[in-house]
């Protein structure tokens, strides 16, 4: 996962619409390997968060990262990339 929300970084380059956006995860792999990455929720209204970027999960998810223009508002607010600790 670290590795994707950098090399979207790097690729994005000057461009914002190309940063990371949103995570998608599908409940399984929530479950089984993505819990590890230690998301946070420093507030119910910001949401489940990995290095800064909106997490959704679910059943009808499909587990990928989108930029911010294929998420559009549903990744809203959007933060600087923390870097991966």
């Amino acid at each position: 996962m670290n590795d994707t929300l950098d090399a979207m970084a790097t690729a994005a380059g000057a461009d914002a619409d190309k940063l990371p956006g949103l995570i998608t995860v599908e409940s399984n792999h929530w479950v089984q390997v993505l819990s590890a990455v230690g998301p946070t929720c420093a507030r119910l209204d910001d949401g489940l968060r990995h290095r800064n970027i909106v997490i959704h999960v679910g059943a009808a998810q499909e587990t990928k990262v989108l930029t911010r223009a294929e998420a559009g508002e549903r990744g809203a607010p959007y933060r600087d990339l923390a870097p991966a600790s």
